[in-house]
């Protein structure tokens, strides 16, 4: 009897201990530096201003991509002279953007008009794991004609690319609003 007790009690103490716990789910942080601006200026038809973090390669026929490394994202954008076929740029940039309605969860249109530089155009937000968050066209209606698709390197989750993806919003609604005419 005695080695019984003693066996409950030496059981009993091992089998005290702290009691694991899952660990709760955790928020990534990603904080980005504010935004500072710098013009940028090309030998094609628009000049605008850029984020200082961001990175321009030129591309064929005037289009650029604007990378962000740390972002691991890129916008692209497209420039296409107006030649009595504004319908039809037009027509191209809204199919592109309506492509991803499988994916989006819903797509925000924000018209831009801008009389005193003469740049009238369209910001679309797509919501959802679509393969872009953002797009825009502008146009001067008829000389000028420029296209803008934000696209990150990895599989679309937009929860995980939320504060990125709206950073580079900002900084596109930052190019729509400063794009001059040359």
């Amino acid at each position: 009897m005695k080695n019984i007790i003693l066996f409950t009690l030496f059981l009993s103490l091992l089998s005290c201990g702290d009691e694991k716990m899952p660990k709760p789910t955790g928020q990534l942080s990603l904080e980005y530096p504010p935004a500072k601006y710098m013009k940028f200026s090309n030998s094609c038809g628009f000049d605008f201003d850029k984020n200082e973090l961001a990175e321009v390669k030129a591309t064929s026929n005037c289009g650029l991509e604007i990378h962000y490394p740390k972002m691991k994202a890129t916008v692209y954008l497209t420039y296409k002279p107006v030649q009595n076929n504004l319908e039809k740029l037009l027509t191209d940039a809204q199919k592109l953007t309506y492509e991803h309605v499988i994916k989006a969860n819903d797509i925000a249109e924000q018209p831009y008009v801008n009389l005193d530089h003469k740049v009238y155009g369209m910001f679309y937000q797509v919501g959802g794991n679509a393969a872009t968050n953002a797009q825009f066209y502008v146009t001067d209606s008829t000389r000028n004609f420029v296209t803008a698709s934000m696209y990150f390197y990895s599989k679309p989750n937009f929860d995980s690319i939320l504060p990125a993806a709206d950073y580079i919003k900002n900084d596109m609604k930052q190019i729509i609003e400063s794009i001059k005419w040359k």
